[in-house]
């Protein structure tokens, strides 16, 4: 059943996943081995990317920054491919993520 449709990381994910069934554990396992964050910060990270009220950084956006967690401008310009961000924009994104690594 959906509850809400909102967009959340990998990471954020795993609170959803019961380990009542075989594939549901298998399930959490291979989503172990992507997650680069602990639940508790990706939802700090999502919180603090949010706060900055940044007109191009949706929700979809910030989730796959949580996955992905970009190193550089390059990096982090994949993730918006619809949108440019400029230097100042990119560098607080940037500098955000790096207090989370």
């Amino acid at each position: 059943m959906i509850r809400y449709r909102e967009p959340l990381s990998m990471t954020e994910s795993l609170e959803y996943i019961e380990d009542k069934k075989d594939s549901e554990a298998d399930i959490k396992k291979f989503i172990k081995k992507f997650i680069k964050l602990k639940t508790e910060d990706a939802k700090k990270l999502r919180e603090k990317l949010s706060s900055f009220g940044l007109i191009k950084l949706k929700q979809e956006s910030i989730s796959k920054i949580i996955d992905v967690m970009p190193e550089n401008h390059e990096g982090l310009n994949k993730i918006f491919t619809d949108v440019g961000l400029d230097e100042d924009e990119s560098k607080k994104i940037l500098d955000t993520i790096e207090e989370f690594r």
